[in-house]
Order: C-alpha cells, then structure tokens, then sequence
C-alpha cells in the first residue's frame, strides 16, 4: 500500500507523524506542499486545511493521528 504524507517545513504535528511512522516501521512518501502545487491544490480538493494530510490506500486523515498510524501498521502487519 502507498503511504503518501502531505506536509510542510518546520511543521510540529508533520514531525510527529512522521516518527510514529517511523516506528511503526511503515515506508512512506513525503511530498511538500510548499514546493508542489498539484500536490496543494489535491489536498485541498479533499477537503483538507492543515498539514499533514496522510493517504494511505482508500483511506486519509489530516493531523497527528496515533490511532490511525496504529490501526495502519496492524492491518499491514496481518
């Protein structure tokens, strides 16, 4: 499954997430907002009026999320 994470520089709840990935030991994609318009204006068709926003297969979020990073890394697991 693709992990695309929408973020931006110097971005708090961007760093968090990226960790729990991290720990998690899901791969995923980083794209930055402020150097990808295409990218901007995807995000914001969704809905979406903060970073990050995470896609992941079917499913996205917006924020730091634990409880979704969680429940991604145990379905991928099983």
């Amino acid at each position: 499954m693709m992990i695309i994470i929408y973020s931006k520089p110097d971005c708090v709840q961007c760093n968090a997430t990226y960790r729990a990935f991290d720990k998690q030991g899901l791969d995923y994609q980083v794209v930055d907002l402020t150097q990808d318009q295409q990218a901007l204006t995807h995000v914001k068709s969704l809905g979406y009026q903060q970073v990050p926003v995470i896609i992941a297969g079917d499913d996205h979020w917006s924020g730091f999320r634990p409880d979704k990073i969680g429940a991604l890394a145990h379905a991928t697991a099983s």
